[in-house]
Parts: C-alpha cells; structure tokens; sequence
C-alpha cells in the first residue's frame, strides 16, 4: 500500500484514537542555495482550507512558539497536520506536523503517543524501516493505552503490507481483530490480505459481515471491495471506486480512481477526476473558458492529469509534464530519492522512455510491493522488451499467492 493509502488508513481511526489525539520533501536533505534573488527553487500548491482553518493554524503556531512542550496540544495539531496533508497532498503539513513533535522527536523516552505520531510521518516520507521501528517501539510499551495501540498495529500492518511482508501484517490484523482490541479494523485487514491471495469469496463473506458493523470504517470497506472488483477484472470497480470517493475525499482514492479509468481507457473522465475538488483547479465544465490550474495539484494527482492528457492528446499535455518535470527535478535537488513508482510511471505513460521506466520500476520494487507495483514493473519490462527483469514480481507471486489479473494483460 502506498504511503497515500497508509495514512488513510491511519485517519479510519480517528473517531476510536480522539481521547489522545505523489512526493514527500525529506527534512534532512542538504539546502539548495538560490544562484540569485529571483530564482524559482520550486513551485508550491497554494494552501487551501477554509479561512477559519487557516486562522487557527497562525494561532497555534503563536502557541507552539510559546508552549513549544506542550504535549497534548502539540498531539492534537500534528494529528491535524497529518490529516490535512492526507487530505490534500501538501508535504509541508508533514513538517508542521514534526515541528509540534520537535521536542520529542530524538527522544528515546518520548511518549508512545508522540512516537506513534513520528512514525506516521516518517511513512508518510517512504522512511519505512524508521517507522518500523518506531512504531516496535510502541507497540513493546507496557501498559499501552488501547486507543494507541490500536493505531500503532494498523499502521504497521499497513507498512509491513507495503513491504510485501504479507504473514508479519496478517499477525497485525490479529492482533486488532481478536481480544482485548475486537475491532473491526482488524477485520478488515485480514479481509485484504484474504484477497490478495486469491480468497476472494472469504474476504466478500468478511466484507459484507463488516458492513454491518456500526463501528467499521465504511469508506475503507468500498474502497477494498473497489479494489478486490479491480483485481479480478469485474467492469463495476469504476462504481465502487465513485462510491467510495463520495464517503472518503482524500488524494489515494482520487488517484486510485483516475486510475481505473485510465486502465478502462477513459483519459478524460480520469483527468476530471484528478482535478476535481482541488482548490484553485477549473471543472470539466469551465475548461474551455479558463486555464486550469495544475499548479495547484498535489504531485500524485498532477501525475495522473499528465497522463491523461498525454493519452488524449489534450492541448495542455506538454505544459503538464513540464510541470510534472519540474518537480522531480526539484526533488533531485533536495536530495529526495523516493517516490520511484511515481517517476517509472511518468517514463513509461508520459515520456515513453523504457529503459528510463524499468530503472525506476525496479527500484520501487525493493521499495514497495504492492498489487500496482507488481504491474508496473511487468509493464515496464514487456516496454523495454526484458521479459526477464519481471522475474522478482512472478517470484513474489510464486511465494505470496498474489493473484491479479492485471498481471496476466501486462506480461
């Protein structure tokens, strides 16, 4: 699961964690130095947000300069950064986020729920085996509050599952779904796992039990079922991917459905998607009447919309690999090396370089490897025409059980 994902999964915790509540910039990258006064380093989004929220982030960044150990209000506004950057793609809400941690940051003896929330933005920056290990850390806490440990196994769980790490994420369900914790949550994951492996009609029968629950996160459970109707190829995975949109706006599901319609060869459909509801973005009905705003797009929705473009020939498809480009390049930079499924894709679909896109297909893969991830390398080897830099995804799924009709149409 991408990162994107993790911390939506993160978020299907919330109501349960209240008591104690597409490219990340890397905080410890060396600084470029500016040749000259009017030189663009990079481009951001603008913020968005309502005036009220934005209001209330100025006040609380009066009080952190005040009451910098404050914990529990330095809890609450990181929760907020990082949701706020799972909702809209913002990477600097991940250093607000770690600037209200700061004095707990490099703490060994820093609260479980302050390490809790470092691990989530370490994920969120693809430092994966640093979140594991803090999130080992609070999870071997005696007497951990269950709210937080609740939160803490999800979230592993979810990493160890990025990692294709599938029997050590299968432990975490476990772990939620069974006693002292029972909660649904943990259901769910095993639910996915059951279908990743070809368990389809066990993980439905889960699915549908699970709907039933008051307490189980309903936006997750559409976007599973999205996600299982994708993997074996059935044409209502477009309805299920919408209907999990309307109950969860967040920038995983967008993409995941933008990238649905690609696949189902609707370019169009799948730019309106990526664009809609971002701030400062045109409608597809206003596009002839304004320039749209690509600036304003979060990299992992940019991506798509340049991908579309490219494949419908759009007249705006060069401006939004230039831009598209131009973040990368910033990244590089930076000293930012991840995000390599990001950059295999825009090779392979908007620059239609192969040998570019197997590079970078393969390096994800020590990264990341998920069912997308597995498709893209298979891809970007069939375009470069070396069949056998596709064994690793055949091994995985040899030894995982992983089951994927999209992997038979890319081989």
């Amino acid at each position: 699961m991408s990162p994107a994902r993790a911390r939506m999964l993160a978020g299907c915790l919330a109501t349960l964690v209240a008591g104690w509540s597409a490219a990340w910039t890397r905080v410890e990258a060396a600084p470029v130095t500016p040749r000259r006064d009017d030189e663009v380093v990079e481009r951001l989004p603008l913020r968005v947000g309502s005036s009220e929220e934005r209001a209330r982030q100025r006040a609380e960044q009066r009080v952190l300069a005040q009451q910098p150990r404050d914990l529990g209000l330095a809890l609450r506004a990181a929760r907020e950064a990082i949701e706020r950057a799972r909702r809209d793609g913002d990477p600097r809400e991940l250093g607000t986020a770690q600037a209200w941690l700061r004095p707990w940051w490099d703490d060994p003896a820093a609260p479980p729920a302050a390490r809790l929330l470092k691990a989530i933005v370490l994920q969120a920056r693809h430092e994966f085996d640093a979140a594991l290990a803090e999130l080992d850390h609070v999870l071997a806490t005696p007497r951990l509050p269950s709210a937080v440990e609740a939160q803490a196994a999800l979230t592993r769980a979810s990493l160890l599952q990025v990692r294709g790490r599938w029997d050590e994420a299968r432990q975490g369900c476990q772990r939620l779904a069974g006693p002292p914790l029972s909660l649904p949550h943990g259901r769910a994951c095993l639910a996915e796992l059951d279908s990743l492996q070809g368990r389809d009609a066990q993980a439905m029968k889960q699915l549908s039990a699970l709907e039933r629950d008051p307490r189980a996160p309903q936006a997750w459970l559409m976007l599973l079922r999205a996600e299982m109707a994708e993997r074996q190829g059935r044409p209502e995975a477009g309805e299920l991917y919408a209907r999990a949109l309307a109950l969860e706006e967040g920038i995983y599901v967008r993409a995941a459905y933008a990238d649905w319609l690609l696949d189902a060869g609707r370019p169009a459909d799948a730019a309106a998607v990526a664009m809609a509801g971002v701030a400062g973005t045109a409608s597809a009905a206003s596009e002839a009447a304004a320039p749209l705003a690509i600036e304003n797009l979060p990299d992992a929705l940019l991506l798509r919309v340049a991908i579309a473009w490219k494949r419908s020939s759009h007249p705006d498809a060069a401006r939004a690999a230039a831009q598209m480009q131009s973040r990368f390049d910033a990244a590089a930079l930076r000293g930012d090396t991840t995000h390599a499924r990001e950059r295999a894709r825009f090779a392979l679909d908007v620059r239609q370089d192969a040998a570019v896109a197997l590079r970078e297909a393969t390096l994800n893969w020590t990264q990341q490897r998920e069912p997308a991830d597995a498709v893209l390398l298979m891809r970007a080897s069939r375009a470069a025409r070396r069949p056998e830099a596709a064994a690793p995804v055949m091994a995985f799924q040899r030894e995982q059980g992983l089951r994927d009709r999209r992997l038979e149409a890319a081989r």
